[in-house]
């Protein structure tokens, strides 16, 4: 059950992040046309005044100028998001980061987990929330983070912190943190931009009148509603696997697999933590609130599916806390 240094996994984080930056340009002059052909139906775009063919014709050939914009617009936000994409998570989870000095435990906790795997250590960082749960974030060595939120730190024993540590290393060590960071800050826009689109709609007042209005703005929002529709093929993109993934490599860190399972048995029915939905998927845990189709597009296995994996391939004992009572552990007062 080997995760970390898993070429193949790697080299699929690799090709992912690549492709969703790739695919980052070519959305926005999709966007771009399906908002053309909405403007056009309403008229505030002059038309050709004749068939449908001709109008799409027209605002495909007005991409000869709305394209410049759109790669200026993605060059802007590439740089805007490659320099201050840990800006944007700390504010949208209320993250702050901490030194040796301030959670000296928890410090040495991940810095020995790097020096297992001689990796400079990433920069620490705390939620003040009582949910318990973590995730990596960065994008390249030395831009690296691990945070975790208060509950956590104050639910589970050092071991158990250990290998929640030692999951979110493994994401590090594997890139899922970068492929996860690129959809969540970078392509994470896209649905913004497409929300902005269908909202704008209420707000439009028509110019010129265009007999094919009817079919030029459904089609201009069929075009918007793959937009929207694409922070789910995102989602379908990220594969719950590297959930398993890393929590393997944190049995191979930390040879403790019952402290894995502990700390998820923990974790359960109590990650929920305020954060826009992308960056959701980066958590340890972040389960739907209902079943049916919640769970079919869910970012993460669920814990007993992860617990059954680390009792069946790592050897693990699952003591199975109730689900009303976490037993009482030593805190990190430090911290």
């Amino acid at each position: 059950m080997r995760a970390v240094g898993l070429s193949t996994h790697i080299w699929s984080n690799n090709t992912r992040s690549v492709l969703l930056l790739a695919g980052f340009p070519v959305l926005m002059v999709g966007l771009l046309y399906g908002a053309q052909l909405i403007l056009m139906g309403f008229g505030l775009i002059q038309g050709t005044a004749r068939g449908l063919e001709d109008d799409l014709v027209l605002a495909g050939s007005m991409l000869g100028f709305t394209v410049p914009a759109a790669l200026l617009i993605s060059a802007i936000w590439f740089a805007i998001a490659y320099l201050g994409n840990q800006v944007m998570i700390d504010v949208m989870t209320g993250a702050r980061k901490v030194g040796r000095r301030d959670a000296p435990d928890l410090y040495h906790q991940l810095e020995n987990l790097c020096i297992s795997r001689g990796v400079p250590t990433p920069t620490l960082r705390i939620i003040e929330s009582a949910s318990l749960n973590a995730f990596a974030s960065g994008l390249h060595q030395g831009r690296y983070s691990v945070t975790v939120t208060r509950g956590l730190i104050e639910a589970l024993s050092p071991d158990e912190m250990e290998a929640v540590l030692a999951h979110e290393l493994t994401h590090i060590l594997n890139k899922d943190v970068r492929t996860m960071v690129i959809a969540s800050i970078f392509a994470g826009i896209i649905s913004v931009i497409a929300e902005l689109v269908f909202r704008g709609l209420f707000h439009v007042r028509g110019g010129k009148d265009n007999k094919n209005s009817g079919p030029l703005i459904l089609i201009g929002m069929a075009i918007a509603g793959i937009g929207a529709l694409l922070a789910v093929v995102i989602r379908l993109m990220l594969s719950r696997t590297r959930e398993y993934v890393a929590d393997a490599g944190s049995v191979e860190l930390t040879k403790n697999p019952d402290a894995m399972i502990r700390a998820l048995r923990k974790v359960s029915g109590r990650s929920k933590l305020a954060a826009p939905d992308e960056v959701q998927g980066m958590f340890l845990d972040n389960q739907p609130d209902a079943s049916g189709i919640d769970a079919i597009f869910a970012t993460h296995p669920s814990i007993e599916d992860r617990i059954a994996a680390l009792v069946k391939y790592a050897g693990g004992r699952d003591e199975a806390w109730p689900s009303t009572s976490v037993p009482e552990t030593r805190a990190y007062k430090d911290v």
